[in-house]
């Protein structure tokens, strides 16, 4: 072998390793790309939510949730207690009694109070019950109201003593 031969060799070692040196390269690159766009991707998918949860909490604080129990404050005084327990304020409530003819519900006494032009949060308003003995142990109503998300809300309850 001369000394020629070895130089071609010894080249041909050095082009081989510089060649397996960049493949490796291109693999950890490729590898190290691919990290990188998951991560944006989970980034980006992150961001999404939080944006989605900040407009859902924007709109809950200025949603208003209308409910209503029927209570005993005392002997033969029973009340329809309305009441917001939603974090926005709601206007124009209005109470409709689906109640057929059955209702003990007393109707001045709803025309009187409602609507009410505004019930906050943890606000009430209570409608007097006139039960007697025959009286069913539930009313069927509808509460319809405005709030900072819409018009027209409308819930069917039906509270039971």
């Amino acid at each position: 072998m001369t000394p020629s031969d070895l130089g071609g060799i010894a080249s041909a070692v050095a082009a081989f390793a510089a060649l397996a040196v960049s493949l490796w390269s291109a693999n950890k690159t490729n590898q190290f790309n691919k990290r990188q766009n998951d991560l944006a991707d989970t980034n980006e998918r992150l961001n999404r939510l939080l944006i989605e949860r900040e407009v859902a909490d924007g709109l809950t604080s200025k949603k208003a949730d209308l409910s209503a129990n029927l209570i005993s404050v005392g002997k033969n005084d029973d009340r329809l207690k309305v009441f917001n327990r939603g974090m926005g304020v709601a206007r124009n409530v209005r109470l409709i009694d689906l109640t057929a003819d059955d209702s003990f519900l007393i109707e001045s006494d709803i025309s009187r109070k409602f609507p009410v032009q505004i019930l906050e949060q943890h606000q009430w308003i209570d409608v007097i019950a006139a039960r007697h003995m025959g009286s069913p142990a539930s009313v069927h109503i509808k509460l319809i109201w405005d709030d900072d998300t819409g018009t027209d809300h409308e819930k069917e309850l039906t509270p039971t003593l």
